[in-house]
């Protein structure tokens, strides 16, 4: 590893531990040449590119940073930990990379970060929400506050009994 103070290839492990619930070595090195200490992680590299099918109908690999950078966005200076940010993407990557095999469309992303930003945070939910949905009106972002006051919060492993947008059951007669 290239140490970032002095630049030398010559460095030593000093401590190795699992982190991010083991999905991350977290290793704590340090420099021979000039002694200073520094930390690098190890993260399993996906090599079956997830792609993402955008509204355009072009499509670019899936990039969690992006995810993230929605995100982080949305949360603004709403009081959400770093932490609880990334775990909500990598749950989303997660979730995809078990659903998708080769293309997931961009919705189906925006509906899954809305869905865990809604049970984190109201705010963030609502500014991620009027982008993902784009919402034009004050009258449609209203409609969105009012059903997010109304509807209860979802438990984490609980199914979703209606889905967004109507729905495709039978109207009773």
């Amino acid at each position: 590893m290239i140490c970032p103070f002095c630049e030398k290839d010559n460095d030593k492990v000093i401590d190795s531990r699992a982190s991010e619930a083991g999905r991350v070595i977290r290793r704590r090195r340090e420099c021979v040449a000039c002694s200073k200490r520094f930390t690098t992680y190890e993260r399993i590299e996906h090599t079956s590119r997830l792609m993402v099918v955008k509204r355009d109908g072009s499509r670019v690999p899936f990039d969690a940073e992006r995810v993230l950078a929605g995100v982080i966005n949305a949360c603004g200076k709403r009081p959400v930990a770093d932490s609880t940010k990334r775990r909500l993407v990598e749950e989303v990557e997660e979730e995809l990379s078990r659903e998708f095999e080769r293309e997931v469309d961009s919705s189906v992303i925006g509906e899954r970060v809305m869905r865990s930003l809604r049970e984190i945070d109201g705010i963030a939910y609502i500014r991620f929400a009027t982008e993902h949905l784009r919402m034009d009106t004050i009258e449609e972002i209203k409609n969105e506050l009012e059903d997010l006051t109304n509807r209860p919060k979802s438990g984490k492993d609980q199914q979703e009994l209606f889905k967004r947008g109507g729905s495709s059951a039978p109207r009773p007669a």
